[in-house]
């Protein structure tokens, strides 16, 4: 069973989703938070598998919550909800640690897909969608986080692990890669693998953040 929290200020909305993951028998409601604050406390003490995350919240926002629930440590992974897909707050989720956004509209199967590979370590944004929002909102990275030198987290990687981070943050997906790099697709999940453990990227969206603060990729 997948544990879930609903992140979520209006009642009726956390309501929609509760009734949602209840008619689903892998996925199971492990609470209710209003708002960030609430978010945080319960996550520490339930230790969902996911946390369904609203951005805009009074108080505690969403995206300050998603920081605050990665940095403790746990294993819980934020899906990040918004209103629009390319809302400037959904980057700010990502960077915060967000394992991937959802708009609120998504159809039931989407939304419910989606949770399920969060919980298994997947992004939920597809690469495309990833390196397009990150295109349009790369210019929120404050001046400071220019890499001073090499970053250590680029320099453990050996040159293929390079050439396979620098093209999943182009967007590039294993199948993609495989074909193009001309690997076996069971060779590129290994790269990947390899890569997320050296850079400690949770998943492909921190990894494609990273590439982007390193400078191995530009904006389009």
């Amino acid at each position: 069973m997948t544990s879930v929290l609903i992140v979520d200020d209006q009642p009726m909305q956390r309501f929609g989703f509760r009734m949602l993951l209840e008619s689903q028998d892998d996925l199971t409601v492990a609470g209710e938070a209003g708002d960030g604050a609430e978010a945080v406390r319960l996550t520490a003490r339930l230790q969902p598998d996911v946390v369904l995350m609203d951005i805009r919240m009074p108080g505690l926002d969403g995206i300050e919550a998603t920081r605050r629930i990665v940095a403790s440590g746990g294993l819980t992974r934020v899906l990040i909800l918004t209103t629009f897909d390319l809302d400037e707050y959904a980057y700010d989720g990502l960077r915060a640690g967000a394992s991937g956004f959802l708009v609120k509209d998504a159809l039931p199967e989407d939304l419910l897909s989606g949770i399920r590979a969060v919980a298994t370590g997947d992004a939920v944004v597809a690469p495309s969608l990833t390196r397009r929002l990150l295109d349009a909102y790369v210019q929120h990275l404050p001046a400071t986080s220019a890499p001073q030198g090499p970053d250590p987290r680029i320099a453990s990687l050996t040159d293929r692990e390079r050439e396979i981070l620098t093209v999943i943050a182009q967007g590039w997906t294993n199948t993609e890669i495989a074909q193009r790099l001309h690997l076996a697709e069971s060779t590129v999940k290994t790269h990947v693998s390899r890569v997320l453990a050296k850079t400690g990227a949770r998943d492909r969206v921190q990894a494609v953040i990273l590439a982007y603060d390193a400078k191995l990729v530009e904006p389009a």
